[in-house]
């Protein structure tokens, strides 16, 4: 144990370290060319070393010990090399190292890696004291099974077994830290079958069947039945239902019916609506089961624009009518034009469903086509106030000027300086220069939390004036302020923008709506689906795009350059406009969703009106996708020239395609 007097040795000499770095940082953002020339250099060395850190070799950062100590990323750099001395199982510099900086990020990310490399180490003992101290109660699985083991070789057995049947309760595959809690508790006898079966039925729950078919081995038959039932359900849910026993009408059964039913209706609402007709009448369905898999399937048949689409949401019972169901018995009717319809299925929404800028263009829409002019300019006025995808086509309907109502929020210079001098605002800057962008996002997210909306304002246009323009639209969003345009539209990298665009002859603006639709300007961001850069490409997409139009690429480095993944991007844009006829709607919309599924939304004969067409897109996201991108294209070429470029004209027509295109592309 560490006496107090040394504990506040180390704790006056970090205070010292700190303050002496913000001390050199503070002019940071005034012009004194000393100061400027000084924090260039330490970037400069920082952005040179740390990669060898992280490697775990400390010599070149030692031979600028003097300067980068001074630096306020030296934490970040020793946690770099710190880090790969866990792997080595050294353990000997790190609690010096969070005595000193425990409080900042880095220091707490460095603790939690710490702390899982002394339970994995055995060294239980230990691991228990910094658990108990900093990660007791935060609900870490990892973390409070190692806590578990330290409580089992401690022979506190009571002390246990609450806990560890908790971690065991849970409908999916649990962390590897786990396991040898499981295997004591199953030594003890009280892992039984009672705690198996209702570990079954939470991965039935989950829909984790590989996990229900591992539990079900050590269960009686029939669960080892129902598990390959389920299994069955998932990996040929039409044969599935094709060959249905109506002996065995169970609870079970007739959930995995349901669930393949389901399933089918996905790719195939025509062939699940004959599947379910035919099962029906042979189970015990429940009232609430059959009005489900009716809506299931009705729903997928107007996604997918299946002719009887609309009659099917139609004969839904009231039961069966929900948000969803209003909504698609809407584009059902426009897509059919039937305009009366149109009016009838936005009446019978509920009130604030009624009030989506969606519905009362529509409502407008359809009013003009049915005589009701009246409301129909009414509406369209209401909404052409609106900076916004139905705003401009309201708009556009009306014949009005488009209020794009421009509002530069007032710089308040005092607390804008006060802002920029607090500790965790520096470090955000500075990991966002260095190019630790993602570390600079969570610092700057977490400073905003203790902040006043007016200081949050202040604080949006403090980072725009960095050039860190996804903190400054995402901070003054948080705010509930909109209409300063400089922040919420900025034009990074400008140049490559109008070089790259101008090269594919597409629009600028195009390529500025979807960069900010898809990163916000955020050069290194990489999605759940691992797309990667300012325009979210994916790697295979990159390399095919790059060997297609005879362009360098190298994988990651390449797609988190901020010029390259522009030329990708714009010629990927360029390949799906030359796909899609120059149709910028629909290669929009395949650049969010793909240019299959895009083509398998195309009418199958004749023409529609384009702004009917992404009403109708099946994919919540993708529809949303477009409508933002055409809109914030509209605003991006209102920044950049000044000038208004009305959007219903863009929108061209959406055509089926001709018996040799659809041969192509099969």
């Amino acid at each position: 144990m560490r006496t107090a007097r040394s504990s506040f040795s180390k704790l006056s000499t970090a205070l010292a370290v700190l303050l002496s770095a913000l001390a050199l940082l503070a002019p940071a953002v005034s012009a004194d060319p000393t100061t400027q020339t000084l924090l260039s250099e330490q970037r400069r060395l920082f952005r040179e070393v740390y990669p060898q850190a992280e490697l775990g070799d400390w010599r070149p950062a030692e031979r600028h010990d003097t300067l980068l100590q001074q630096y306020v990323l030296w934490p970040d750099l020793r946690v770099a090399w710190l880090s790969t001395r866990l792997r080595n199982k050294d353990f000997s510099e790190i609690d010096d190292f969070l005595d000193q900086y425990g409080t900042l990020k880095p220091a707490r990310e460095l603790r939690y890696r710490y702390a899982l490399s002394l339970g994995h180490d055995g060294r239980l003992e230990q691991y228990f004291s910094l658990y108990q101290q900093f990660f007791q109660g935060m609900d870490i699985a990892s973390l409070d099974c190692l806590a578990l083991q330290a409580e089992i070789e401690a022979g506190r057995e009571k002390r246990i077994v609450n806990r560890g049947i908790e971690k065991w309760l849970v409908g999916s595959n649990q962390v590897d830290e786990c396991d040898p809690v499981f295997d004591h508790l199953r030594a003890r006898g009280i892992l039984g079958d009672d705690q198996y079966r209702r570990r079954f039925e939470l991965a039935v729950g989950a829909r984790q069947f590989p996990l229900a078919r591992y539990l079900a081995r050590s269960l009686p038959a029939t669960y080892q039945d129902s598990a390959r039932q389920w299994t069955a359900s998932v990996s040929g849910p039409g044969e599935f239902l094709e060959t249905h026993d109506p002996l065995s009408d169970s609870a079970v059964y007739r959930e995995q019916l349901l669930y393949a039913a389901e399933r089918v209706a996905y790719r195939d609402p025509v062939n699940a609506a004959r599947l379910w007709r035919d099962i029906s009448s042979q189970y015990s369905f429940s009232a609430a089961q059959r009005t489900s898999i009716r809506r299931h399937i009705a729903l997928w048949a107007a996604r997918n624009h299946l002719a009887g689409a609309s009659s099917m949401l139609r004969a839904l019972p009231q039961e069966a009518v929900n948000d969803e169901v209003h909504r698609w018995r809407v584009r059902t009717s426009l897509h059919r034009r039937d305009w009366k319809g149109v009016v009838s299925a936005i009446a019978e929404m509920p009130v604030n469903e009624q009030q989506d800028d969606a519905w009362r263009y529509w409502l407008a829409y359809a009013s003009e086509h049915t005589g009701n002019q009246a409301l129909a300019d009414t509406i369209y006025a209401e909404l052409s106030v609106e900076r916004s995808y139905y705003g401009f086509l309201a708009a556009d309907q009306a014949g009005r000027e488009y209020n794009f109502s421009h509002k530069r929020l007032v710089a308040d210079e005092a607390t804008i300086d006060r802002l920029g001098q607090r500790e965790s605002m520096i470090r955000a800057r500075e990991l966002f220069l260095v190019g630790l962008d993602g570390r600079g996002r969570s610092e700057w997210d977490r400073s905003l939390e203790f902040l006043s909306r007016e200081q949050v304002l202040q604080a949006s246009i403090l980072a725009h004036r960095w050039g860190w323009h996804s903190r400054a639209i995402a901070t003054v969003a948080t705010a509930g302020e909109f209409d300063d345009l400089e922040l919420r539209y900025p034009l990074p990298y400008r140049r490559a923008f109008e070089k790259y665009a101008s090269g594919s002859n597409i629009l600028h603006s195009w390529v500025l709506g979807v960069a900010r639709s898809e990163s916000l300007f955020m050069r290194d961001i990489r999605s759940s689906a691992g797309a990667v850069g300012l325009m979210q490409l994916m790697p295979e997409t990159g390399r095919r795009t790059a060997k297609e139009f005879r362009l360098p690429y190298a994988g990651q480095v390449t797609l988190t350059d901020p010029e390259s993944n522009i030329q990708l991007g714009t010629a990927y844009l360029r390949k799906l406009l030359d796909i899609f006829d120059n149709n910028r709607v629909l290669a929009t919309a395949a650049y969010n969703a793909g240019p299959l599924n895009v083509e398998r939304w195309l009418p199958s004969n004749g023409d529609i009106d384009a702004s009917i067409w992404i009403e109708n897109i099946p994919f919540n996201e993708t529809r949303k996708y477009v409508r933002r991108v055409m809109a914030t294209d509209t605003i991006f070429h209102w920044r950049l020239t000044g000038k208004t470029r009305r959007l219903l004209p863009e929108l061209t027509t959406v055509s089926a395609p001709t018996a040799e295109e659809r041969l192509a592309s099969r």
